[in-house]
């Protein structure tokens, strides 16, 4: 097997494994710096991706770890996709948790704390600052 067919172009591989929409953005997503090979940013479309290798691939709102397990021939379908990766992304909250954690301590549906509730409140927390 001669070197070429060991490696695959970033940008080729997040396009067959279903990272993006387009190859056009994998290769955007690769030169923005937003790809790690092994630990390492890369910002080449063009960077070979070998079997073993540990990506690490930052998106807008969510991070994925992924280690290269075959190398992609064509775009196919979601299940043929998953079979290039092994997912080892860190578990997304539950909806539950970030509602609790936007919230802050009040209830859903209470509304502003009024003058008094205010009052309180930072007289809590100065006692526990002090």
């Amino acid at each position: 097997m001669s070197v070429a067919a060991e490696k695959q172009r970033i940008d080729k591989w997040l396009f067959f494994a279903r990272v993006v929409k387009s190859r056009s953005l994998a290769a955007k997503l690769a030169a923005g710096g937003h790809v790690r090979v092994n630990g390492q940013k890369i910002d080449q479309a063009s960077y070979g991706v070998k079997l073993g290798d540990d990506l690490t691939i930052t998106l807008e709102r969510k991070i994925l770890i992924y280690k290269v397990l075959l190398l992609g021939e064509r775009r196919g379908p979601a299940v043929e996709a998953q079979l290039l990766y092994q997912d080892n992304s860190p578990a997304m909250p539950a909806k539950d948790d970030l509602t609790n954690i936007k919230s802050g301590l009040r209830d859903a549906g209470s509304g502003r704390p009024t003058k008094r509730e205010r009052r309180l409140t930072d007289k809590l927390r100065q006692v526990f600052s002090d």
